[in-house]
């Protein structure tokens, strides 16, 4: 059993974690990434640890395991406390014993070919009598919903499947405390609910306290007790309930009812949309204006009837799509729906099984998935793929190369934040950084079109805004974006066309008003509360502001 009732001769009133004094930099670098932090955490709480991209969230978790410094390296200064043991002097050897981890990218963690045999690992390296495995195992399978995969192999299974699963490994050794870093950055909206409800009935049944760092807040900001805000070099925020939180932080970084109910003063400030409705009741909007839509240029990228075959399965069937200059399309669905594939056959990655794509006219058979890549930026969902070279100058330089154009590393860099960070090896960037990288490797030469796959996936609202401002300058040059992503608010910032994938097929496809409104997951929380024509927090307060007196 995990939780409190397998807790024997453990003071259960004791913080479960206490950080005194903690401060770390990373080998090389020049700033300490954790300032003199001094956290305590209570047993059975519920915390989001909040804060912009690299302000070291991901090192703060890591902290609790011992993985830093001990896989890391680095000065380290200070002490963490887990369960009575000390995660500097006993290592991520006996820390595993104490604390599960997920890591942001589940896969990295999957080391065999079956589920079941996955859970198992851990106990296995432990020595676990084999009868104590196999119920644990089964255990752990029941307990996340995810019994009817035992045999499946993970490289297989969808992203809120492969989350659960590691969970489910991380688990095993019956932890005290599960941090999770990220856990719903590459999760569609029904996968990040499964899995967002998987951590509340694992913390609200059998007492795990659960840690769990995260930009993407609106599924989460009204299940936590606590949230820590954690800023670069500066530890000065304290635990904050909710609502407290929502009153103190930028509004940018609130989920978007929450933001409209602070901007608007609001009492008590709205956590979901159920509380939204209820203050909503008190506002008179007028009627939505009508969305003014675009004159598209010419047509960039064009796909009739493409299709995708694996062996004898279909990924896609039968797509029609057009991009034209100044355009914005986003590609939504849930995960396993086809998105990625799309993106990947119409830059020649993927043979085509059936139909044509066309780029700027010509036909993607005839010019190659090298010479696309040359007119094209494609950022692909996972950042680490674009980079080789030793410095974050090189990446730049080496693509600037390939695409025959001069680029201003500097300028580039500060668009995209990065200044200053010239000579850092990629890998030494945290994952948003990295995310950052790859959109500047991807805009150096200025290519005739965009294609993205899950840009935002561990961006802050900061950045986000940046990336929507960043890719608005794009499209007024003549440039053509085409977006895959499961962030609906994004799509309904952003997007002049809206493509729904299911199963390999065009569902639906329209403005994000039409496409979004009616959804019962692919939409936003301001259409929940206020109607399909509102898309946005900004669209309310524009309309509020425009009222006759």
């Amino acid at each position: 059993m995990i939780g409190r009732a397998a807790l024997d001769g453990i003071d259960v009133d004791a913080p479960i974690a206490t950080l005194d004094d903690v401060s770390f930099r990373y080998p090389d670098a020049a700033d300490v990434v954790l300032d003199r932090c001094t956290w305590s955490i209570d047993d059975g709480a519920f915390v989001l640890v909040a804060g912009r991209s690299g302000s070291g969230k991901s090192t703060l978790l890591r902290t609790l395991n011992g993985l830093v410094p001990h896989f890391s390296g680095g000065q380290f200064g200070g002490s963490v406390v887990i369960c009575g043991d000390s995660a500097i002097v006993h290592g991520p050897k006996v820390m595993s014993g104490h604390v599960g981890f997920v890591f942001q990218n589940p896969e990295a963690q999957m080391l065999a070919g079956r589920v079941d045999d996955d859970i198992a690992f851990a106990l296995e390296q432990r020595g676990t009598p084999v009868p104590t495995m196999r119920k644990r195992v089964e255990e752990l399978l029941d307990l996340l919903s995810i019994a009817h995969l035992r045999h499946r192999d993970p490289a297989t299974l969808s992203g809120g499947e492969r989350q659960r699963v590691a969970i489910a490994g991380a688990l095993a050794l019956h932890p005290r405390l599960l941090a999770l870093d990220e856990p719903t950055s590459q999760l569609d909206p029904w996968g990040a609910e499964d899995v967002l409800a998987a951590l509340t009935r694992l913390n609200e049944d059998l007492g795990l306290t659960v840690i769990v760092a995260e930009h993407r807040l609106e599924r989460l900001l009204h299940r936590v007790d606590g949230v820590r805000w954690i800023e670069c070099n500066d530890d000065t925020q304290s635990m904050l309930a909710p609502r407290d939180f929502a009153a103190r932080i930028d509004p940018i970084a609130l989920p978007a009812i929450t933001r409209l109910g602070v901007q608007l003063g609001w009492d008590p400030v709205p956590l979901t949309v159920k509380d939204g409705r209820r203050m909503a009741q008190h506002v008179a909007l007028p009627e939505a204006p009508p969305r003014h839509a675009i004159a598209p240029g010419d047509s960039v990228i064009a796909a009739r009837g493409a299709g995708m075959q694996h062996g004898k399965r279909w990924i896609l069937r039968d797509v029609d799509l057009d991009m034209h200059q100044g355009e914005l399309v986003a590609v939504i669905g849930r995960n396993g729906s086809g998105k990625t594939t799309l993106l990947r056959t119409l830059l020649g990655h993927h043979p085509l099984a059936t139909g044509e794509v066309t780029i700027a006219g010509r036909s993607s058979t005839r010019i190659g998935a090298a010479d696309i890549g040359r007119e094209v930026g494609y950022l692909p969902q996972q950042a680490t793929a674009m980079l080789f070279a030793e410095t974050v100058r090189d990446e730049l330089l080496y693509t600037a190369r390939q695409r025959g154009k001069p680029v201003d590393v500097e300028s580039m860099l500060l668009l995209v934040g990065l200044h200053g960070k010239e000579d850092r090896h990629p890998r030494d960037l945290s994952g948003g950084e990295q995310e950052r990288l790859a959109l500047a490797i991807m805009l150096t030469g200025s290519p005739a079109a965009l294609v993205l796959d899950e840009p935002t996936r561990g961006m802050d609202a900061w950045r986000k805004a940046e990336l929507v401002s960043i890719l608005d300058d794009y499209r007024k040059r003549g440039g053509a974006v085409l977006m895959a992503t499961h962030d609906v608010e994004l799509v309904a910032e952003t997007a002049d066309r809206v493509i729904m994938l299911g199963d390999g097929e065009i569902i639906a496809t329209g403005s994000p008003s039409d496409v979004l409104g009616g959804s019962l997951t692919f939409t936003t929380q301001t259409q929940l509360v206020f109607g399909a024509d509102w898309l946005t927090p900004t669209d309310v307060l524009g309309a509020l502001d425009n009222r006759p007196a």
